[in-house]
């Protein structure tokens, strides 16, 4: 039974990784489109094609903690097969749209469907690897590592050769196959692995036995920390555990997703920065751009998993490592000479990318399984809908250099405001300890309160 019970988990989490390389697939695949997008529609200016990323990220994660409810309440496995079906729906009318206003309004249909998969996915991983979730979803994160760095080599490559929208409708119906495999083979949460071991009433059944059994004998519950199985969330009655159970945790949480907000806000404007400071001061074409940036994430495939795996002993520690080491390449980067331009970028992802799961399996890690779906989406909605906003700001910002785009030395500025973005949002991870701190002293108290009365 517990070969099928990891046969289960692996197998879950390699197709919530596949699924995790679509979601990101469809974030990045326009950014080395952005010229080419402009000229399409005959926008006067480029941050009209970059904004239709921010409009994309905003529908992403303004949703997200609507999503991170129908997770905790409702079938994860569905959300997400659902969500990847709407996300590559959105890019079908994407690559179909005749004219700025249709495709603005199917970056933000495609936005709103990738919106169902971090709140399930993360809570998903995390409960179906206890004690372990900052290398389960170090292993989830590869598939954002692929997925980041497919987007722009893919969608880069099938422009230069054809036009922007072959690629955008090609990975579109790609993941509406997908979506439809993921329904198919993808299982539900753990709850089922444990039910099966008894082919009658299952394990469920026996812990809410003992649970009860020691309430009526005048003992004391076992553990308020353990949750009981639930029997397929979507017949379940969902429960109602706060989020934080004191206003300073709720403040807390608060800061800690805004200033997180400001790792976001470098990580994607190293994208979009980075594609127009390569084609109009380095003089790239749309190929070899989108070829440069997907190096920002393939090293991360090794760095997820790996860093992830060693946060599992100091989580915090190695998140401030990975922060403030991408720091240092971001201000390198501009001086670079062309030779270390894809080498620099290499090793900046090798290091801002492994921040991620570090940084979510701490969250995770600090509430009940009940909330984690609410605690995550909340947390990308605050941080990540700020953050990614830097698209359309850093169209913006780069068409306020005019003719001076085309020096190399007019971005240095811009890149070491970035860095010092990176190096504030360290300020972040002092919220997390305090978060997870003050939730187990509160635990601690339940344990040690006498129960209630079982009439």
């Amino acid at each position: 039974m517990m070969a099928t019970g990891h046969a289960h988990r692996s197998r879950t989490l390699f197709l919530a990784g596949v699924l995790h390389a679509f979601t990101h697939i469809y974030q990045m695949a326009l950014i080395p489109l952005y010229l080419p997008i402009q000229k399409f529609y005959r926008r006067d200016s480029v941050d009209d094609a970059t904004l239709l990323v921010t409009a994309m990220l905003v529908a992403y994660f303004l949703p997200s903690y609507a999503m991170g409810i129908l997770a905790d309440r409702f079938s994860r496995k569905r959300l997400l097969a659902f969500g990847l079906a709407v996300n590559a729906l959105g890019f079908i009318g994407l690559a179909l749209a005749p004219n700025y206003g249709a495709a603005l309004t199917c970056v933000i249909i495609a936005g709103l469907g990738g919106s169902f998969f971090h709140p399930a996915a993360t809570a998903l991983i995390a409960g179906l690897y206890p004690g372990k979730a900052g290398r389960a979803l170090g292993f989830l994160g590869i598939g954002a590592s692929v997925g980041f760095f497919i987007g722009p080599l893919y969608a880069g490559w099938r422009a230069e050769n054809t036009q922007w929208q072959t690629p955008v409708l090609e990975l579109g119906i790609c993941g509406l196959a997908f979506a439809a495999l993921f329904a198919w083979l993808a299982d539900e949460h753990a709850a089922r692995e444990i039910s099966s071991l008894s082919p009658q009433r299952g394990e469920g059944w026996e812990v809410q036995k003992s649970v009860a059994s020691s309430l009526t004998s005048g003992r004391n519950h076992p553990s308020p920390s353990i949750p009981l199985p639930v029997e397929g969330r979507g017949k379940s009655v969902a429960t109602r555990e706060p989020m934080f159970p004191t206003a300073a945790l709720w403040f807390t949480f608060i800061a800690a997703a805004l200033i997180f907000l400001l790792r976001d806000f470098t990580a994607s404007s190293m994208g979009t920065v980075g594609s127009l400071f390569l084609q109009k001061a380095r003089g790239f074409d749309v190929k070899a751009t989108g070829f440069t940036i997907s190096f920002i994430f393939i090293a991360s495939a090794v760095s997820n998993p790996l860093f992830g795996h060693f946060s599992d002993r100091a989580r915090l520690k190695w998140a401030a490592i990975m922060i403030a080491l991408a720091a240092v390449f971001v201000a390198l980067f501009p001086h670079v000479p062309k030779p270390w331009i894809i080498p620099t970028l290499l090793v900046y992802g090798f290091f801002i990318m492994a921040s991620y799961p570090i940084v979510e399996a701490a969250l995770m890690e600090s509430v009940p399984d009940s909330a984690r779906g609410r605690v995550f989406g909340l947390f990308i909605t605050i941080g990540g809908l700020l953050g990614n906003l830097s698209h359309y700001i850093d169209g913006r910002w780069v068409e306020s250099f005019g003719a001076r785009a085309s020096e190399v030395q007019t971005y240095y500025p811009l890149y070491n405001w970035l860095a010092v973005f990176l190096l504030l949002s360290l300020a972040g991870l002092p919220c997390l300890r305090v978060i997870r701190k003050r939730e187990e002293a509160t635990g601690a108290a339940m344990h040690r309160a006498p129960p209630a009365a079982v009439p």
